[in-house]
């Protein structure tokens, strides 16, 4: 137990700085995120959250480029909307949610724009419908994660390879 207090002591004190960087720009994109949407849009609270994950902590990843990132939420904002329609059908909710979760991956594949944390934005658009709040959030915290990305991309290191 102390040898793994001590790694992450030593891990902390060398890569600090970029710590707060990179937490500091997460708290600030959830931050803007959270002045759209209220509680009631959990899931796509949380799918949002774990963007700001990847990007912050991984952000050489393929699923942290912002042609992933802005493409996978875009993907599951239309998924979403799709599957809202599919309740005038009468079909299954439960159903309804995870077939908009599938299709959501579906279509990331084939357009090379996997982002994992879009099928939640899938899933919480499926269950919570299509609002203008839920748009402008996703649509918003995308282009900021991608940009902060982009802008911040020499200061920022992959947080969870460092050792």
């Amino acid at each position: 137990m102390n040898e793994i207090f001590n790694k992450s002591r030593v891990r902390f004190l060398r890569y600090w700085k970029n710590i707060f960087l990179q937490i500091s720009l997460a708290i600030i994109t959830i931050y803007i995120v959270l002045l759209f949407l209220s509680i009631e849009h959990a899931v796509i609270i949380s799918s949002i959250a774990a963007t700001a994950f990847i990007v912050f902590t991984m952000p050489k990843s393929i699923t942290a480029r912002p042609k992933n990132v802005i493409g996978g939420h875009l993907i599951g904002l239309l998924t979403g909307l799709f599957s809202t329609f599919l309740y005038s059908y009468y079909i299954n909710n439960i159903l309804v949610y995870a077939f908009a979760v599938g299709l959501s991956i579906f279509l990331m594949i084939l357009t090379d724009t996997e982002h994992p944390p879009a099928s939640g934005t899938a899933l919480g658009v499926s269950i919570k419908g299509f609002t203008s709040d839920v748009i402008i959030a996703v649509v918003t915290s995308s282009i900021i994660l991608s940009l902060f990305h982009q802008l911040f991309k020499k200061f920022l290191i992959d947080l969870a390879r460092t050792k």
